[in-house]
């Protein structure tokens, strides 16, 4: 990282993944530009990381949710030189059948997890190739490669998450910017309450759920190591080996220009 003033983004820090991304960077010497909805959170966690960590910490309350607050934030950081690392954290989970849920509910979770994501990586981007230096944490979610009965929505857009981050690593690849994308299975976050995501926590096997804590460190981890995809609750990494070599050999099978045999008449 370059040796003047280092600033990192951290979008709905106000409380779980986000304000551990903001202590832990923090921790790391960066000063901080944290994003919420809740200013009085926002406030009481700037004032508690500054005395811990001594760092610079600005607070922007924006409705990410809306092109207003989407805005708001992107004037911020395009014009700022000193941002290094962007953690696109804020997301809405709205875990219901399409059919059961409101409009309003399933596209408040793609201007979340889709649009604002989107507009404040391409904010950060023309600073970060300008300087041949930043990076972008996507966080995403294991039901990107897999939809449930209450999750069509919910996964479609983890999979643009998922999808995006992968072809802005190839867009990348020759630069100093880098992008990680971090799919967390269920973590113990707010998100889960009947009036937010539909689910309790209490519905949840207990076992399988991870504390926000261990889900940042194990991403922040595989940050260190340079992953461009992290699993952190993945023990065997050669899963998404497989995985992702079965998709490329998949795709490579679609470049035939001609119907599969199993489409053709007799």
């Amino acid at each position: 990282m370059s040796l003047s003033k280092k600033t990192a983004v951290v979008t709905g820090a106000s409380s779980g993944i986000g304000a551990v991304y903001a202590d832990r960077l923090a921790a790391r010497g960066y000063d901080l530009i944290l994003i919420a909805r809740r200013a009085d959170r926002l406030t009481s966690l700037a004032q508690k990381l500054s005395s811990a960590h001594g760092v610079g910490i600005q607070t922007l309350a924006a409705d990410l949710g809306t092109d207003t607050g989407i805005a708001q934030v992107e004037a911020a950081l395009a014009g700022n030189p000193d941002v290094r690392i962007l953690v696109n954290n804020a997301g809405s989970a709205r875990l219901r059948a399409l059919g059961q849920s409101s409009l309003e509910d399933s596209l408040s979770q793609v201007a979340l997890n889709i649009t604002a994501l989107t507009r404040l990586t391409r904010a950060v981007l023309p600073g970060f190739l300008a300087r041949n230096d930043g990076a972008v944490i996507n966080i995403a979610s294991v039901l990107a490669v897999h939809s449930l009965a209450i999750s069509s929505v919910y996964s479609g857009t983890k999979a643009y998450v998922l999808a995006f981050s992968r072809g802005l690593q190839q867009e990348l690849a020759d630069t100093n910017v880098k992008v990680q994308v971090v799919l967390p299975a269920s973590t113990a976050t707010e998100i889960w309450t009947e009036d937010v995501s539909g689910v309790p926590l209490s519905a949840l096997r207990p076992e399988s759920v991870m504390s926000t804590e261990d889900l940042v460190d194990a991403a922040l981890a595989g940050f260190d190591q340079g992953e461009a995809v992290t699993w952190p609750s993945v023990a065997d990494a050669s899963l998404w080996e497989r995985f992702d070599t079965a998709r490329a050999s998949l795709f490579a099978a679609t470049q035939t220009g001609t119907p599969a045999p199993r489409y053709r008449k007799a």
